[in-house]
């Protein structure tokens, strides 16, 4: 598990990622809603890889990603994730036996939350950035889909306390 910084930032982070994507078999990612995992207004995913034998090609070929976090609420206290919350997801994963993943995202069904990259794909993009999302956001285009005042408001709170934990935790390194 990993927050969202860890898929995009550069230097290290593009370090890490490069390294991962060809040292190991990176087959799915699962994004998931904010503050699920971690502390409050931070995002989490999981990163689901088998570890290989070094090689000069890089082991992984296809990145499945599950986007189960645009147009998707969950608070803590009054709509926390459940095990249901997630059967699309496990129905989709097939681990018995993963080359024969389907996806549900395509161009007659862009709202399908299960698609596939290449790793062709994927090292084109800025930093190797795998913080990737193709469903459109409600919020930002409907008014009328926004959540209610309360979580709107609690999501800003958590954010900017995230925020600011962040900044202090960068400050006490730069002390150091």
């Amino acid at each position: 598990m990993l927050p969202d910084n860890v898929l995009f930032e550069g230097g290290a982070g593009e370090t890490v990622r490069r390294k991962l994507l060809e040292q190991a078999d990176v087959h799915t990612l699962l994004r998931l809603p904010t503050g699920i995992f971690y502390a409050q207004g931070v995002k989490a995913n999981v990163l689901f890889f088998d570890v290989k034998p070094a090689r000069e090609k890089p082991w992984t070929e296809k990145l499945w990603v599950f986007d189960y976090r645009t147009n998707i609420h969950h608070t803590l206290k009054t709509k926390p994730l459940k095990r249901s919350d997630l059967d699309e997801f496990v129905a989709s994963y097939h681990p018995e036996n993963r080359h024969k993943r389907k996806p549900t995202w395509s161009e007659i069904n862009p709202e399908g939350r299960w698609r596939c990259f290449t790793y062709e794909e994927l090292s084109k993009r800025d930093k190797l950035n795998l913080d990737i999302f193709w469903i459109k956001d409600k919020s930002l285009e409907d008014a009328d889909s926004l959540p209610e005042p309360d979580v709107l408001a609690q999501e800003i709170a958590d954010d900017l306390q995230t925020a600011v934990e962040l900044f202090g935790a960068i400050a006490n390194e730069l002390k150091e």
